[in-house]
């Protein structure tokens, strides 16, 4: 079997890799990527190592040439949160929406047999009542989210006209500790804060709902998405996650403080509502996988989160400023003319015409 990643090199992509090596140790993984976040190490050795192969391109760059003999394609590569989505929302909409459904269609063009989409439970938006489903309205409030519900409608498109079996994952929020952490997500956020400085300060009224999801679990689903029976429809889009992570960010905030004594909680009860505020019903989920259902619960996350900061000596509040927040990451090189405002590299020897396929040993 051979697999490509697309966005390896972010967040979610290490754990994934790890996964998919584990479960399919005779597959050929391929990694591919920009490598915008490919310092962003929380640890010592660079994950990539584990593939078989890595391709350093803009997924707005790939040609159908790459797709020769790939079986399945994971595809991660994104604008990954909603201040980005917003500062860059042109390009939140090329990279997310348009490259996506452009590369499960030179996917399809060489009979790829699977795709697996990283899209996202935010397409629910602000959603009063009970749990959302798969087949509610949609309700997007941001960028991010819009680009997400595009691309699962071209997706469908490119499904019905080919024979590749195509799953969208919306999955919930993630979090959880990575070769490259991310703390601009919400539990990672606190854990990070309650270590660099003691507190955890909840800028909300703290009842928003959020589904989590650890990415471990991501992995996992991704894994059944991979295998899934084609009886499930050509084309699924399907929430990702468990009926237990549904939490009110407060909630959070005091699971971080029981978890690390002494650590403060401060919240705004004054806030303006924030809308993006929804619970997620993952029932089809469970029916449909019920092997790949989440393990890790929300004490472990944070344990894993705490473990993980400190063996990096993450523990002060001169840490918090760094390259664990991507928007950090992409403002500072577009200051440096590393970066075009399209979030192109600037540099000759990142040109998409001239980077070279650099294959690595599997560990």
């Amino acid at each position: 079997m051979k697999i490509m990643i697309t966005g390896n090199m972010g967040y979610i992509g290490p754990v994934v890799t790890s996964h998919l090596r584990k479960i399919f140790p005779e597959a050929t993984l391929i990694g591919v990527d920009s490598g915008l976040f490919a310092h962003c190490l929380t640890n010592s050795y660079l994950p990539e190592t584990i593939t078989d192969i890595q391709i350093f391109r803009d997924v707005r760059d790939l040609t159908a040439d790459m797709f020769d003999g790939v079986d399945a394609v994971v595809h991660l590569a994104a604008v990954s949160n909603d201040p980005m989505g917003s500062r860059f929302e042109d390009v939140t909409e090329e990279i997310n929406q348009r490259a996506t459904i452009r590369v499960a269609a030179l996917a399809a063009e060489k009979n790829v047999a699977r795709f697996v989409f990283a899209s996202s439970c935010s397409m629910y938006g602000y959603a009063e009542g009970g749990a959302r489903t798969e087949g509610d309205d949609l309700n997007p409030l941001t960028a991010y989210a819009r680009s997400k519900v595009g691309a699962e409608k071209g997706l469908e498109q490119v499904s019905a006209d080919s024979q590749m079996i195509v799953t969208a994952l919306r999955f919930a929020t993630a979090c959880g500790f990575s070769s490259r952490t991310r703390l601009d997500l919400v539990l990672n956020d606190f854990v990070a804060s309650a270590l660099a400085t003691g507190r955890v300060s909840v800028l909300s009224d703290g009842t928003p709902w959020r589904p989590l999801i650890h990415v471990s679990d991501m992995a996992r689903a991704i894994e059944w998405a991979i295998v899934r029976p084609a009886s499930h429809g050509r084309f699924l889009a399907v929430n990702a996650g468990s009926e237990v992570w549904n939490y009110q960010v407060a909630e959070l905030a005091a699971a971080v403080q029981a978890a690390m004594p002494g650590v403060e909680v401060e919240i705004n009860r004054n806030a303006q509502p924030d809308k993006r505020s929804y619970r997620v019903d993952f029932s089809l989920f469970k029916s449909l996988a019920p092997n790949h259902q989440p393990q890790v619960m929300l004490k472990e996350a944070i344990e894993n989160l705490r473990d993980g900061l400190t063996a990096v000596k993450f523990n002060s509040p001169a840490d918090r400023p760094s390259s664990l927040v991507r928007f950090n990451v992409l403002g500072e090189l577009l200051e440096e003319g590393a970066l075009q405002p399209d979030l192109r590299w600037v540099t000759e020897n990142h040109d998409a015409e001239n980077v070279e396929r650099i294959a690595v040993n599997a560990a």
